[in-house]
């Protein structure tokens, strides 16, 4: 009797593995690039040369290191709000100089007011269906009288989002434009403990619940010391905590266009980094909203003035940058909306 019912419990078991692993391949067989050749066609205009020319620019001396509340933060963020009013991606109509004001009673006691600064492509068939691709704008300042120019950290997520931004427009012109509404959310106050994303996330621009997913961008210039003999990578963080399908969208994104190894090693829910919760992606997933962040790991210049543009590899943070386009590009045009269930 005991054998029988083992036997029983082992085909129930089994039976209950084939369901959850059928439900698995058909979620990934549903997520497909029917029009590859017009992906392409966008995902091609993000260079190196341009990538570089925003590195450059946002990790330049006369930023004084981007402090959160101080005049050299403020100006990048001018610079920034300019780049999109010179593309004609427009502001929120509730802030249409492009800020978020950030006051200083939602920061520490020593920062000054701050912002966000917010732009978005509006959907053509779910207009109010909002992806975000996010960046922090800010970085260390001036420590000890040496300006921490954050050439990665985070000017890499900063040029990665304006090339993005670029990219869509032009689709957008072409008639090509997404179906969902695209927010580029540059945020402040990342490196004192994500204020400005939780700012963000507490008094939305665009109703939260229907923020369909946020792929945040934090570090993808350069390579860490376990990659050094395999450049082609990138850590994949948060993917599968909320969402089954947007981490086989990357999976998908990534092996149709670029083709890195996608390293999830700092996903595991027992990383002792705990990356998870230490960029603006997270206070997005505590709102329940699909996140991940594309990182590529610290380096021997992290949080340091030596983390200079001319020590970015601009060819790997393209391929990074195109990774995050196409998996934007699925996510803004698939026929359904993403998804928040584990499978």
């Amino acid at each position: 009797m005991k054998i029988l019912v083992t036997s029983a419990l082992i085909l129930v078991g089994s039976c209950a593995t084939l369901r959850h692993s059928e439900k698995i391949e058909k979620l990934k067989n549903s997520i497909s690039y029917n029009n590859k050749s017009v992906v392409e066609n966008y995902i091609n205009t993000i260079t190196p040369e341009e990538l570089r020319g925003f590195v450059e620019e946002v990790s330049s001396e006369k930023y004084d290191g981007r402090m959160t509340g101080e005049e050299g933060h403020n100006k990048v963020c001018n610079y920034i709000k300019t780049y999109y009013d010179s593309l004609g991606i427009k502001p929120p109509t509730t802030h249409p100089d492009y800020f978020q004001k950030v006051p200083k009673s939602s920061l520490p006691d020593d920062v000054k007011d701050s912002q966000n600064v917010i732009a978005y492509i509006e959907g053509s068939v779910f207009p109010n269906e909002y992806i975000y691709i996010t960046a922090h704008s800010d970085h260390e300042g001036i420590v000890e009288g040496e300006v921490y120019p954050g050439a990665d950290d985070n000017g890499s997520g900063t040029a990665a989002v304006l090339e993005i931004a670029e990219a869509f427009k032009k689709a957008a012109e072409d008639g090509n434009g997404p179906k969902r509404s695209i927010v580029f959310l540059h945020v402040t106050g990342e490196e004192i403990g994500l204020y400005g994303s939780r700012y963000y996330t507490n008094n939305p621009v665009f109703p939260i619940e229907e923020t369909v997913t946020t792929l945040n961008i934090d570090m993808i210039g350069r390579v860490d010391k376990k990659h050094k003999n395999n450049q082609d990578y990138i850590y994949v963080i948060g993917a599968d905590r909320i969402s089954s399908e947007l981490h086989f969208v990357v999976q998908e994104a990534n092996y149709n266009f670029v083709n890195l190894e996608l390293d999830y090693e700092f996903n595991a829910k027992n990383d002792h980094n705990r990356y998870y919760y230490r960029s603006d992606h997270y206070n997005f997933a505590t709102k329940g909203i699909p996140v991940v962040f594309f990182f590529n790991g610290e380096h021997e210049d992290y949080t340091k003035p030596t983390d200079t543009a001319d020590k970015i590899n601009y060819p790997l943070l393209t391929k990074r940058t195109k990774l995050i386009f196409a998996t934007a590009w699925y996510l803004a045009n698939s026929p359904e909306r993403l998804k928040p269930e584990i499978i």
